[in-house]
């Protein structure tokens, strides 16, 4: 019997139904089908463009039933296609074949220069060796590569012009660069480079935002991770720290809404534990000033149009949540889906 699925479509808010082929959605007359959702409202499947599955913490090695575990909080939350942005160790080709899990689009390996990263967690590399490692992790995982673009704020970022020789060399071979900045001088050297996204973006100078726009570099400013430690912050004693920490933040949640105002792609991701956790992040980003929609959109349809996959329309794939109420109008109830479907496939 054929699965069949009628909702309100969004973004374009209107009722469509589809008959699941496998693992595609297919618009048309159907004859006969089994209903597995018929009314409400259809997002495609909700999307992490950040997060790193397989360990929770640097000192963790990484392992195959941890990232399955994790995957399979996603995929139950919803979420049936993340982005890792580097990982200690190349996501496995097994994830790819195994129906169970969300469609992964990898980075591979974190790349870390000297001084850059938590030591051995992700590949540790020499300055002049950035450009052809970069390469290599883009060709070996799914066109993404990941460059640790700064770490501390009392040390220097990675030149720019070594990060334009990076982008330069990834697009040759077609692929895209993430590049994690969180300071000032990091941010402004990726820019600068012409990186495909930028990932956390704390203290990126909000003047950086009509070049990324036009330049198309996405932000992705994983305010779950930081909003997570903000009580902390403001409970600790004064130090450079603290004050770089809540400068940084107060900076950052100005430019998600800057950013969005001036055409720049913002997107959802949730960087760290526990996994499955999106709609947080899109709570956070509603919280920051953009409307539900597009909040929504950067966990959802705008995420999967950036990452080259379609919406709800003929022949895309059979990556679905239903919600009993609209979710535009009612952020909360994101977190709380009456079906997944997952490849054609009922999870929830």
């Amino acid at each position: 019997m054929v699965l069949v699925v009628r909702g309100v479509v969004l973004p374009d808010r209107e009722e469509r139904v589809f008959a699941i082929d496998g693992d595609l959605l297919r618009t048309g007359p159907v004859a006969d089908g089994d209903w597995v959702v018929d009314g409400g409202w259809l997002l495609p499947g909700l999307v992490d463009v950040h997060t790193h599955p397989g360990t929770e913490t640097p000192e963790e090695v990484f392992t195959d039933d941890a990232l399955r575990r994790h995957l399979i909080d996603h995929r139950d939350a919803g979420v049936l296609l993340v982005r890792t942005p580097g990982s200690a160790q190349r996501i496995p080709g097994w994830v790819g074949a195994d129906t169970d899990m969300p469609r992964v689009r990898s980075a591979g390996r974190w790349l870390a220069t000297p001084g850059r990263f938590f030591p051995g967690y992700g590949r540790d590399i020499a300055e002049d060796e950035l450009v052809t490692a970069a390469v290599e992790e883009a060709t070996a995982a799914d066109g993404w590569c990941k460059v640790i673009g700064d770490w501390r704020p009392d040390e220097p970022p990675v030149p720019p012009e070594m990060l334009a020789a990076v982008v330069a060399a990834v697009h040759a071979v077609g692929g895209r660069v993430a590049t994690h900045c969180q300071t000032a001088e990091g941010c402004r050297n990726a820019v600068a480079a012409g990186v495909d996204s930028l990932e956390h973006g704390m203290h990126l100078d909000p003047g950086l935002l009509d070049t990324m726009a036009a330049q198309g570099t996405a932000l992705v400013p994983t305010l779950t991770a930081f909003g997570g430690h903000l009580d902390q912050m403001r409970a600790a004693d004064d130090s450079p720290r603290r004050d770089w920490f809540l400068t940084g933040w107060d900076g950052l949640l100005r430019n998600v809404r800057a950013a969005e105002e001036a055409g720049v792609t913002v997107l959802a991701g949730t960087d760290s534990v526990p996994f499955g956790t999106v709609a947080g992040e899109v709570d956070w980003l509603i919280r920051a000033g953009l409307s539900a929609e597009v909040a929504l959109g950067a966990a959802s349809w705008t995420a999967r149009s950036w990452l080259g996959l379609p919406g709800l329309v003929d022949g895309a794939f059979a990556d679905l949540v239903g919600y009993a109420e609209d979710p535009t109008k009612n952020p909360g109830i994101l977190a709380h889906p009456s079906r997944v479907v997952l490849r054609g496939r009922i999870i929830i």
